[in-house]
């Protein structure tokens, strides 16, 4: 990859990141806060997935 292709791609990850992060704040301040059934929710599947992702590698 070119030099200029590389200054270009830093530049606009730079110009995304100052754009995005005061809307990201903001839309954490408004967002509703979890409850434990909400984190319940949430962990149940991810465990599954971690379990099933070490079954699979102890199957290999």
């Amino acid at each position: 990859m070119e030099m200029w292709q590389k200054i270009s791609y830093a530049v606009l990850l730079g110009m995304m990141i100052v754009f995005l992060l005061p809307r990201a704040k903001v839309m954490l301040k408004q967002s509703p806060k979890a409850s434990g059934s909400d984190w319940q929710a949430v962990l149940i599947p991810l465990l599954l997935v971690v379990g099933f992702v070490i079954l699979l590698i102890k199957l290999v």
